[in-house]
């Protein structure tokens, strides 16, 4: 018998549930008699906006409630953005499905500049991530960096009421909320590599669950599957998340695959830096293997540094 309906369970951000209907308005029309409704859950990375995310358990926050929703049967898929998901999934868990990747990079977003480069001495900068203010300080240590949680739309307004001169967003955020206009620049990866797995959205779902993995099969993107699972790869073996400050990009040409890495202490000291090129048929295994050069250039050092209480 197929399954008549589908539960999604989602984030109630504004973001989450555009990815959320994305993913049901897709599903619809591969399987117009599909009945596919969404459980909104506010997780307790929404409710904690006062601390920075490094602080209080990292991304996986974000998920944690969405995952029980699945293995509780309150659910049958979950969308994630896949910067949020950890590196340790949940036994009966997986993530089969990842679709086509939106811009990865990273925005300025200010009001007063029109580029990273045009920021006095002093200006202050909004972001919560750690990876974004290793990088930033690496080349401009004269930046203040301040601590800047919320959702999109939240962080839009504390810029616009005067708290920074700049905040630094995901263009792929702005770009599916129909905010593209307040991108001021698009930082290339040179100056700001993006997070492992930002831009792209993935699907989770019971493990053992045939029907359910059929009926998402399509939505997959084969290109920027291959990419993110090197980039998580690369996590997975580094043992990062939002405490550590590491960066890691993939791309595809062809059957050529690169992955670019980037570690530092917060304030930007110490960058390491590493790109390998590999098969399109071992993703995981150039993942591990730019690990271990990071590993070799002393990002255990960092690793330590960015664990300790």
């Amino acid at each position: 018998m197929q399954t008549q309906s589908l539960i999604i369970a989602t984030r109630k951000s504004l973001l989450a549930l555009w990815q959320a209907e994305h993913v049901q308005q897709r599903l619809i029309e591969a399987f117009p008699q599909l009945a596919v409704t969404l459980l909104k859950i506010t997780t307790k990375g929404d409710k904690i906006l006062d601390v920075p995310l490094a602080k209080i358990g990292g991304k996986g926050l974000f998920v944690k409630e969405l995952e029980q929703a699945l293995l509780s049967d309150q659910a049958d898929l979950a969308v994630h953005s896949m910067k949020d998901v950890t590196v340790d999934m949940p036994e009966g868990l997986s993530l089969p499905v990842i679709l086509k990747r939106e811009n990865p990079h990273d925005a300025f977003v200010s009001n007063r500049f029109n580029a990273l480069a045009d920021l006095p001495s002093g200006a202050v900068v909004g972001t919560s991530s750690l990876r974004r203010q290793c990088q930033l300080k690496a080349w401009r240590p004269d930046l203040h960096i301040k601590s800047l949680r919320g959702n999109v739309n939240t962080r839009l307004q504390k810029l616009d009421d005067g708290d920074f001169d700049a905040i630094v967003l995901a263009c792929a955020g702005l770009n599916r909320l129909g905010l593209a206009q307040r991108i001021t620049e698009e930082i290339p990866s040179e100056r700001c590599l993006p997070a492992i797995g930002q831009g792209a959205v993935g699907i989770q779902c019971r493990t053992n669950d045939a029907e359910v993995n059929r009926l998402i099969a399509s939505l997959n993107d084969e290109e920027t599957s291959i990419c993110v699972r090197s980039e998580r790869a690369l996590n997975a073996r580094l043992e990062g998340g939002c405490q550590v400050p590491l960066a890691g990009f993939a791309t595809l040409q062809g059957k050529q695959l690169t992955l670019q890495a980037r570690m530092a202490y917060p304030d930007g000291s110490h960058g390491l830096a590493v790109c390998q090129q590999g098969s399109a048929d071992a993703p995981e295994a150039l993942g591990m293997a730019v690990a271990e050069a990071l590993l070799s250039q002393g990002a255990a050092k960092i690793l330590q540094a960015c664990s300790a209480p």
